[in-house]
């Protein structure tokens, strides 16, 4: 029998109301068994894991996921206030990353899959797709204690079709901005009177997406790339008296950013920001506030910053706010800290088995894979909760390999080390047989047992 801490137990027992009694005890099973399993995330090993390899009943935890009757959508709203509750303070602002990953799978019976651009297998010089299902993530960046970068914990994924799937299973097609604006307006009702920043890369740089974020009540922020060829337009003049017509909705067109790059006459201000890997960057950049227009949508206004390096160690590039108000060095700030979603994603390959699962129902693949990012995000939740200040977490550190501060892995054995530990603890010692083993090889076995992936 598995004893968990009261700690974990109260987190997990938010998720209750959301499912039927049975259901949520088959779900804390896998739950369990998922963070202690290494190797592939499947049902089976689950089981395993948990002692239950000779349960005959074992297909009724199938059916948690492609069966029980419960929504992904009230899931992904509970994790949230956990999320918040845990990490944010009262009244705090959320900053949201929105990013899309490629889990790759084939098989005829997979009716998601369909053939995408593989951005972790691509290079500069070589495109490379792959077959599997593209899914649309949404995390919130949180502040961990022990470390010094934010976290990206996910807490809402939908799968994205191609075109040529939605059409094959007779579904709507929505693209990833169809997407990004249907999950901000739930996460939008669901805290009315929080700040809402968005950051996306330059997939999500729409005009549709910036007027459904900014028609929102109260209005989100999107942060993004913004294209060096852009149409941007001045505010339009007042009015001319006695004339007919519609208002105008843009003034004159503007200098592209392009010709601004080139033009000696930009004036450059020279900033340093933190950037990947913690240390500051010297950056040189122009700001401004346009409307932005593209052909079938009324402009939108926005403030855009052109950044070029000193050094020319990196591209010109441009990113804009919907926000017109909005200081330039922090739009800057909040697209650096995009990148943390992607070490999210690479983390759920490589220590929670992301792309192992073997699903091939519908209703399977479309639970299977949400829950294992929220269950990233529960891991880190139950470390925090377990180890609260930065010094308490166990790091696992080396003489070749000295570490800093704590990764996920770090987290992960912290919080597999409390489950261990309450294994079999309400057993007593005349129902199980006891061994003596000697202590360098016990810490052997648990480092072995806490760090497998």
């Amino acid at each position: 029998m598995l004893t968990p801490s009261p700690e974990i137990v109260r987190i997990l027992a938010v998720f209750e109301m959301a499912m039927t009694a049975p259901a949520f005890a088959k779900s804390l099973v896998l739950i369990y068994g998922a963070i202690l399993t290494p190797g592939t995330r499947t049902v089976s090993a689950v089981l395993r894991v948990m002692g239950l390899g000779h349960l005959g009943t074992y297909g009724n935890y199938h059916r948690v996921l492609n069966r029980d009757r419960w929504s992904p959508w009230i899931m992904s709203q509970l994790l949230l206030e956990v999320l918040i509750q845990v990490f944010i303070p009262d009244g705090g602002a959320l900053v949201l990353v929105i990013d899309e990953t490629l889990e790759r799978r084939q098989g005829k019976k997979i009716k998601y899959k369909g053939r995408f651009h593989d951005a972790v297998r691509s290079t500069q010089h070589q495109v490379v797709t792959s077959l599997g299902v593209r899914w649309c993530c949404v995390a919130l960046l949180v502040e961990v204690p022990w470390n010094h970068r934010a976290w990206a914990l996910p807490f809402m994924v939908v799968p994205v079709l191609a075109p040529k799937t939605s059409a094959r299973w007779h579904k709507r097609h929505r693209t990833s901005v169809d997407w990004a604006m249907i999950l901000i307006g739930k996460i939008r009702r669901w805290h009315l009177h929080r700040d809402i920043t968005l950051v996306g890369d330059g997939s999500y740089a729409a005009v549709a997406l910036i007027q459904r974020c900014q028609h929102l009540t109260p209005a989100v922020r999107l942060v993004s790339r913004l294209r060096l060829d852009a149409v941007l337009h001045d505010e339009p003049g007042p009015p001319m008296p006695h004339r007919r017509g519609p208002r105008p909705k843009k003034g004159a067109r503007q200098v592209s950013l392009a010709t601004r790059l080139t033009d000696p006459a930009t004036v450059w201000t020279p900033i340093r920001l933190p950037w990947y890997g913690g240390a500051d960057k010297p950056l040189d950049i122009v700001t401004g506030a346009s409307l932005w227009y593209h052909p079938g949508a009324d402009p939108v206004r926005l403030r855009w910053v052109l950044v070029r390096c000193p050094d020319d160690s990196l591209k010109p590039a441009a990113f804009f706010c919907s926000d017109p108000s909005v200081n330039a060095d922090l739009i800057l700030c909040w697209f650096v800290s995009r990148w943390n979603i992607e070490v999210t994603f690479e983390e759920l390959r490589a220590q929670l088995g992301f792309e192992t699962q073997r699903q091939w129902s519908v209703r399977a693949i479309e639970r299977t894979t949400p829950c294992l990012f929220g269950l990233f995000s529960l891991i880190v939740v139950m470390a925090k909760i377990l180890h609260p200040t930065p010094s308490s977490l166990p790091v696992r550190e080396t003489c070749w390999y000295p570490k800093q501060e704590a990764t996920f892995s770090d987290a992960l054995a912290a919080v597999r080390g409390q489950l261990w530990s309450g294994f079999y603890s309400n057993v007593s010692s005349a129902d199980t047989e006891m061994c003596l083993i000697p202590r360098p090889v016990l810490e052997a076995l648990q480092q072995v047992a806490c760090y497998s992936t």
